[in-house]
């Protein structure tokens, strides 16, 4: 994902922010430690530039949460900026540096903002010399200390040195070696930035990760005229941001995991940003602004929601996959009971078929130990009988006489390769453990009751599993439920300027706003009484001035909506503890004045009404609760 700006942005953004030029500073405020907020006003129009340190900057129409206590860095900037003018923003050469100033002559301070590396902002004065620093730092190559009372080295930015010449490409290419990729090569040594390189490369039908020698060769003057022909293009597109440029955001979809009916089954989110459409992005989805700078605004207002639909996301993938770990493992728990089920019926079948056999190999070792001859010679003997052919013998494997068990490999003396009476196909031969202190018939049954205590296990396993399993559904429906509830919490929107007051819409549609208490009161008339809005009251102690906001002034105000905004006035009055029915009045805007008789005082929110009150019919104190789902 891209995170920060590039030349081409730069240039590009700072043409939409020349229209900021001769605003004056209200008020800068900070969001983080490195992000700030610069707000500029005129008398007819208002702005809100936004700079993160190395990172961006853009004029926002957002709502940015700010800190509640102003930092050291932010005070100092307000000290020296506010209610200066901007008068400039510019591009120290070719950095990504950009210089605002503020005020004019030896009044003028700049504020500069880096946007490489880990970035910084610099507050200095007429001269340049630094007032404060977010981040204190030297430049060992150009023995330049960064610190206050230093001076900003703005003469020594990087200067635009026209077109990458011929000569220039084949020196370019010599210093790298055979390996390496073209935009590699190109990249540290043009302006343009990687996205405008691969898209110019992919004019002269060139892939932007060609290796050198292989696919392009330095040596040869046609694939260097491609080149040449391709950073020709990028410098024209770069000059074409001199004008205001579309915006294009580029997104990638996620597979949603878990789909309800009438959804989408991916979810888009934000990758990079773009004043031009580029190539590389033909099939990939893109997102359209009008200006590069709402393109901006809009992706990094959306990061942090991004963010939180792709934890959404993964939380989704997390809780379906625990309960795809539980179902496998119910599944993987009955496989091996079954199987070890059917091993056990296979060797009680086997000792059955091999009678004689198990009997004589627990006689021959049973007599060996009454006589008390040693384990090892217990072995050798038979092995010693193995080697004569004796089928005794040679069905014994393995001894373990310390547990009283001898280990046999018994075959099916009918594995004819024909299904016989019973219903068994042919069985391959088992080692089976076979205790000597059991008859051959006592060990068969024993395999038949392990094999019965293993179904039994099975089915309740199954049973458990099954409880298991609706638990971990119902985890997962709650997880998920969870999961979507957080989402719809963190995602904020923007907040319109009436909803520091009491408003509602009527069920005409006129907005009705009314203050919460007397500041609010003189705000609303003062500041949002405008020629045809209605200003409705009533003669109770606690009523809220009530202000209707008529948008089209020649059209008078219907009586449900003055009714309604009645209601308002009186709900919030002593009527409302009371429950009292009583009316309330409203009069035209032009009929309220905050100029008091001659001799006489005007308080905080209160206001002279001359000429005649309309009254509305009585009101019940009544308040509707309305839910948009």
């Amino acid at each position: 994902m891209k995170s920060r700006f590039s030349t081409i942005d730069i240039k590009a953004i700072l043409t939409e922010l020349n229209r900021y030029k001769g605003m004056r500073v209200f008020n800068i405020y900070d969001i983080d430690h490195k992000t700030y907020l610069i707000k500029l006003q005129k008398p007819d129009e208002k702005g809100m530039i936004l700079i993160e340190s190395g990172i961006r900057l853009h004029s926002t129409e957002f709502e940015w949460p700010k800190s509640n206590f102003p930092s050291s860095f932010s005070m100092k900037m307000r000290k020296h900026l506010k209610g200066r003018r901007l008068e400039s923003i510019e591009q120290l050469g070719i950095d990504r540096i950009v210089d605002f100033q503020f005020g004019s002559g030896e009044a003028a301070y700049h504020i500069i903002l880096e946007l490489y590396d880990r970035g910084n902002i610099v507050l200095t004065d007429y001269e340049y010399i630094i007032l404060n620093i977010l981040r204190p730092r030297a430049d060992d190559n150009q023995d330049v200390r960064f610190a206050v009372r230093e001076k900003y080295p703005v003469n020594s930015a990087k200067q635009y040195d026209g077109q990458v010449t011929m000569e220039r490409l084949r020196e370019i290419m010599q210093s790298y070696k055979e390996g390496d990729t073209l935009r590699r090569a190109l990249n540290p040594q043009v302006i343009y930035g990687p996205a405008l390189l691969e898209h110019c490369l992919l004019g002269v039908k060139l892939q932007s990760n060609i290796v050198i020698g292989k696919g392009f060769h330095a040596s040869e003057t046609e694939d260097l005229i491609k080149v040449i022909v391709a950073l020709g293009e990028a410098d024209k597109v770069l000059q074409d941001t001199n004008n205001v440029c579309k915006g294009y955001i580029t997104q990638k979809r996620e597979k949603k995991p878990n789909v309800k009916p009438g959804e989408e089954d991916t979810l888009l989110t934000y990758q990079e940003f773009h004043p031009f459409q580029f190539r590389q992005h033909e099939n990939t989805p893109i997102e359209e602004f009008t200006t590069f700078n709402q393109a901006v605004d809009t992706f990094f207002s959306q990061v942090e929601s991004q963010k939180l639909d792709m934890k959404t996301l993964h939380q989704e993938k997390s809780a379906l996959k625990k309960l795809e770990n539980v179902k496998k493992d119910h599944e993987k728990r009955l496989d091996l009971l079954q199987k070890e089920q059917d091993l056990d019926t296979k060797k009680a079948m086997l000792i059955e078929m091999n009678l004689p056999l198990v009997d004589g190999a627990i006689h021959v070792i049973q007599s060996a130990l009454a006589n008390q001859i040693d384990w090892q010679e217990i072995w050798d003997i038979v092995k010693e009988a193995q080697s004569v052919g004796d089928p005794v013998a040679i069905s014994i494997k393995g001894l373990k006489l310390d547990t009283n068990h001898i280990l046999m490999l018994l075959r099916c003396p009918y594995n004819d390769g024909e299904e016989d009476e019973g219903g068994t196909t042919d069985i391959q031969p088992i080692k089976i453990e076979i205790d000597l202190g059991l008859s051959a018939y006592a060990n068969a049954r024993r395999y038949y009751d392990m094999k019965k205590h293993a179904a039994k296990k099975e089915q309740k396993t199954i049973a458990a599993s099954s409880k298991a399993l609706k638990s971990a559904e119902q985890k997962t429906k709650q997880a998920l439920k969870e999961v979507a509830i957080t989402a719809s919490i963190n995602k904020a929107r923007k907040v319109y300027w009436f909803e520091k007051f009491f408003w509602f819409i009527s069920s005409e549609n006129y907005l009705v706003i009314g203050g919460r208490d007397q500041q609010q009161n003189e705000i609303i008339v003062k500041k949002y009484l405008r020629p045809g809005d209605y200003y409705v009251h009533a003669d109770l102690h606690g009523a809220s001035s009530v202000v209707i906001k008529n948008p089209t002034v020649s059209m008078p105000i219907p009586p449900k909506t003055l009714n309604e905004a009645g209601s308002m006035a009186i709900c919030y009055s002593a009527a409302w503890e009371a429950r009292v029915v009583t009316s309330a009045w409203w009069v035209y805007h032009s009929q309220v004045s905050k100029t008091a008789p001659s001799g006489e005082y005007l308080t905080t929110g209160s206001f002279m009404i001359r000429g005649k009150k309309e009254l509305s019919s009585p009101i019940a104190s009544h308040l509707w609760f309305w839910l948009h789902v």
